[in-house]
């Protein structure tokens, strides 16, 4: 018996060493011998990506709720300064925030140019578009509502609608909440690009099988804005509203 209670003994303690250096690191913290590292002192492009863009433009910028930064098309009509602009001072009124400290956000200003640079350089794509003439990334003229509304016939309503309600082809793109959410660029954006990870084809690729216009574009993204709600996302009209608080009232006494 007493053989028998020191192998017993001498099992459990082996098994206790054994797991020390599980221990050791126990909940994720470092090793002893290691110095964590600050957050402005981050300077790897994989890890700044994850933490602050990936949850909006989707794992190694293959889009989400926002368009796919590796989409080549993009990177082909964006210059680095522009993307820079954005990621350093959001896009006011959009669900874009500002990243750079000096306008409210965490990241240093070579947090931020890595962070622009690394966009480029992974997934940009030299002369992707040689040949081709592509639009310009930001409107040169004014668009007009009603050239807009014949151009998105033509070359959008296959997939979106005739009023871009959306079809089993394309999503809604005249709802309330997206309109609010998106910038007038962002909508030119999102035509010359397209959101290939959605489907949605770029400037060249759409039905009458031509490219659009720069002026088509814009016209387009005129008419788009046009439908653009004063007041998203209230689900009441006056009227509506008005009895809804009357009720509201009535159940409180």
């Amino acid at each position: 018996m007493k053989v028998k209670r020191i192998s017993l003994l001498f099992v459990l303690a082996a098994m206790s060493l054994a797991l020390l250096p599980a221990c050791s690191s126990y909940d994720g913290q470092p090793a002893i011998n290691s110095e964590p590292i600050a957050p402005n002192q981050i300077l790897d492009f994989d890890t700044l990506y994850a933490q602050n863009c990936a949850g909006c433009h989707g794992g190694q910028g293959r889009g989400g709720a926002a368009i796919a930064l590796a989409n080549p098309v993009y990177l082909a009509i964006a210059d680095e300064n522009a993307v820079l602009n954005v990621v350093a001072n959001g896009v006011r009124g959009t669900s874009m925030p500002a990243f750079a400290q000096r306008a409210g956000g965490m990241l240093t200003e070579q947090q931020i140019d890595l962070i622009a640079s690394g966009i480029f350089s992974r997934w940009g794509r030299e002369q992707f578009l040689d040949g081709a003439h592509p639009p310009s990334y930001a409107a040169k003229a004014a668009g007009n509502v009603d050239h807009g509304q014949l151009a998105f016939g033509t070359y959008c309503a296959t997939c979106h609608g005739s009023e871009g309600t959306g079809t089993a082809k394309g999503s809604a793109i005249t709802n309330d909440s997206f309109l609010a959410l998106v910038s007038d660029q962002g909508l030119r954006t999102i035509v010359i690009a397209g959101r290939p990870e959605l489907g949605a084809p770029d400037w060249r690729n759409n039905v009458p099988g031509h490219p659009m216009t720069d002026q088509e574009i814009t016209d387009v993204v005129a008419w788009l804005v046009s439908r653009r709600a004063q007041n998203p996302g209230q689900p009441y009209s006056p009227v509506n509203h008005a009895q809804y608080s009357e009720k509201q009232d009535a159940n409180q006494h």
